[in-house]
């Protein structure tokens, strides 16, 4: 085997282990409490494995396990270092960061969603981000309140 050949397999196994950086969004990074505490964990989590896969012998396998990691690690040192704490809402008056709000729909459905930042929204687990259309038109609103999101109307009928 010439060394060009080895040379030209081990560049392109290196190029294959540089995955693209994570995209950070341009919008203020709001966290709860729960949300920075979240980005700490995932943190450790993202500096153990990389460190667990230090240990491999193999140099290719040792990058393959190593980017992903890696690649989250760069993203949640730049999320930690621009979060902004805010603390919850001390009223229920209005919608704000950090709320639970509740509304119903036309077609009669009943959603309830915590308005939180963007690394911590999960809808699936009753979260949005604050930047989502539906939270940006929630936010400052009252009980009573009805905004229109793609055709449809959404009245407020609880916060906490």
């Amino acid at each position: 085997m010439s060394v060009a050949f080895t040379k030209e397999e081990s560049s392109e196994t290196a190029a294959e282990t540089l995955l693209p950086d994570r995209p950070i969004s341009p919008h203020p990074n709001l966290v709860t409490e729960a949300g920075l505490k979240a980005l700490e964990q995932q943190l450790q989590q993202a500096r153990d494995a990389y460190e667990a896969a230090a240990g491999i012998e193999d140099i290719n396998e040792k990058r393959r396990q190593q980017a992903g990691p890696l690649r989250d690690t760069r993203y949640l040192v730049a999320r930690l270092r621009t979060a902004e704490l805010i603390a919850m809402p001390t009223s229920t008056d209005m919608v704000a960061f950090g709320s639970t709000v509740t509304f119903s729909r036309d077609d009669g459905r009943v959603q309830t969603y915590r308005i939180v930042g963007e690394d911590e929204a999960d809808p699936k687990a009753g979260s949005i981000s604050f930047v989502s259309p539906v939270a940006r038109l929630l936010m400052g609103k009252s009980v009573g309140d009805a905004v229109e999101v793609s055709g449809q109307e959404l009245e407020i009928i609880a916060i906490r």
